[in-house]
């Protein structure tokens, strides 16, 4: 388990000497949904804490943030380029039609 997070490889990409990667994969599923994966990353960081080898320093880089799916392809305010909005703004402002009135 430990050597496919390390690698970031598929779970289908796994060592033959670790067994079939089905079982492999089940058994971590099963120990991420009881919880054991966190009380040993908990175990390691408080012993590691109380022997005073962990550094808490949190840093973010930004260079690796990027926008929402949707926020590729938003409209833009303001005047459109092309034609349709030409179109368009002229059926928005034209005035209603009005049948004469018979009499």
């Amino acid at each position: 388990m430990l050597w496919r997070l390390r690698t970031g490889a598929p779970w289908r990409d796994l060592p033959q000497r670790y067994g079939p990667w089905q079982t492999v994969y089940e058994r971590f599923a099963r120990w991420e949904a009881d919880g054991t994966w966190a009380r040993l990353l908990e175990h390691v960081q408080v012993r590691d804490d109380a022997m005073d080898r962990v550094e808490w320093t949190v840093a973010v880089d930004s260079t690796i943030n990027r926008a929402h799916q949707h926020a590729a392809g938003a409209r833009k305010r303001g005047q459109q380029a092309g034609t349709i909005w030409k179109i368009r703004a002229a059926h928005r402002h034209a005035r209603p039609l009005v049948a004469p009135e018979a009499g």
